[in-house]
């Protein structure tokens, strides 16, 4: 069974957040620190995952005989456990002795989540974020004793016991997770050469897994190992054959190349070089935009074009999908090959960007870095978290409102600063409470 430690220093509420993630009183819970004086273990389940609580004494750095003890019987709990919660208190805010428990944690090598307990208000949520300090990725508010955000906390820990999951067996080492493959869906109106694609991306110098079912009843998706991983393709050819059947072709095109946007990681929108980027192309790019899914614009049947039509039609397609500025448009000929090498590239540096987590420490750096160069209006970015990935999301605390164009140039330079060129990215502001 996995084990999750709940480390920190005296009377932070390790032992009340204990009971509330066991669901029953079982640690000895008094306002006065020292109580709990043994490492104890408990049993407690999450959305199907069962694993074991350890319960720690206070650590402290420095102490008398008996509080040394203490403390080396916490570091023993953090030796033998997946995962280590530091819990600290949002009411009094960080003090050193979270920094000395923090500096011990640092030495290990399994994941930390930091726990800002007795976050009940909004005030408290918003100030718990000066503990991102300490260095760690992923921090939570909670109040273990109104059970407020402890939900989010149990999400975050079951999703990093998983990455300790191992599957027994030698057949079972090289098994690829199907969770873990990211899907492609090759977009685009009818007739733009979608199927030349996907055929000439999975043809014979691909070796095919396995088909599957997909969601609709009328297509296939091919899962495939290529030069990146494996990945699944999205088939959208299989909306023709009904459209074919209708006098309304835009329309079920359109139904079933939205529903492929819907179920895929990463988008190749085709657009037909020949014609241009028309209107559905460009509802298409939104719709795959408000989706959050990283793609690559490909513009087709390149090699019909004579060198002066190759520059305005590039022009005018990055115009009329300017919007979509972090994509990157490759040039090619889905029926010759021209170019198509550089389409799994663009996949791949899209996949890496939309998984990105940025250290903590380096993003205040970097934000602090920006507003020296270019301060805001009116107001100052306090402190700046990464709260997801999938695609990156931001969230910056700041004491007032930040204008667009300020978030757009926060957001042009954290592209630049850590290539996050391929993909979208979200961005969020807090204010801080003023209560």
């Amino acid at each position: 069974m996995k084990k999750v430690a709940i480390v920190g220093r005296p009377n932070v509420g390790k032992s009340t957040l204990v009971n509330r993630i066991v669901g029953r009183q079982e640690a000895i819970v008094e306002e006065k620190a020292g109580v709990t004086r043994d490492k104890k273990s408990y049993v407690a389940s999450w959305r199907g995952v069962t694993f074991e609580i350890v319960d720690t004494g206070g650590f402290l750095a420095e102490g008398d005989e008996l509080e040394e003890k203490i403390s080396q019987k916490s570091l023993s709990a953090m030796g033998e456990c997946d995962v280590a919660l530091l819990v600290v208190d949002a009411a009094v805010g960080l003090t050193n002795e979270d920094s000395d428990v923090a500096k011990v944690l640092r030495r290990t090598k399994i994941p930390i989540i930091v726990v800002a307990n007795k976050a009940e208000s909004e005030a408290r949520q918003f100030a718990a974020w000066e503990f991102a300090a300490l260095g760690f990725d992923d921090l939570q508010p909670v109040s273990a004793l109104h059970g407020t955000m402890t939900g989010d906390l149990l999400d975050l820990v079951v999703d990093k016991l998983g990455h300790f999951d191992d599957i027994d067996g030698e057949e079972g080492k090289n098994t690829t997770k199907e969770s873990d493959i990211f899907a492609v869906a090759i977009i685009g109106r009818p007739n733009v050469g979608k199927s030349t694609l996907f055929n000439r991306l999975v043809g014979d110098d691909l070796s095919v897994v396995h088909d599957m079912p997909g969601t609709t009843t009328d297509s296939v998706d091919t899962i495939v190992e290529t030069e990146i991983g494996t990945l699944r393709f999205v088939d959208t050819a299989g909306m023709r054959r009904r459209a074919n059947q209708s006098s309304g072709t835009e329309y079920y095109s359109m139904v079933r190349a939205l529903k492929s946007i819907d179920r895929a990681d990463v988008a190749i929108l085709v657009v037909d070089g020949q014609e241009g980027v028309t209107h559905q192309d460009q509802r298409l790019a939104e719709r795959i935009d408000a989706a959050g899914s990283p793609v690559v614009v490909v513009l087709n049947k390149w090699e019909e074009l004579s060198a002066e039509e190759k520059v305005v039609r590039g022009a005018e397609a990055e115009e009329k999908l300017a919007f979509l500025t972090y994509a990157p448009f490759i040039r090619i000929s889905a029926k010759t090959g021209l170019a198509t090498h550089r389409i799994l590239p663009a996949v791949q540096n899209a996949i890496v960007a939309y998984r990105q987590r940025i250290p903590t420490r380096e993003l205040n750096v970097a934000i602090a870095e920006f507003q020296s160069i270019h301060p805001p209006k009116g107001t100052k970015i306090l402190y700046a978290v990464q709260g997801a990935t999938d695609p990156p999301t931001f969230t910056l605390f700041s004491s007032r409102p930040i204008d667009n164009s300020y978030m757009r140039y926060l957001e042009r330079k954290l592209r630049e600063r850590f290539a996050l060129g391929p993909t979208p990215i979200k961005m969020r502001v807090r204010r801080r409470s003023d209560g």
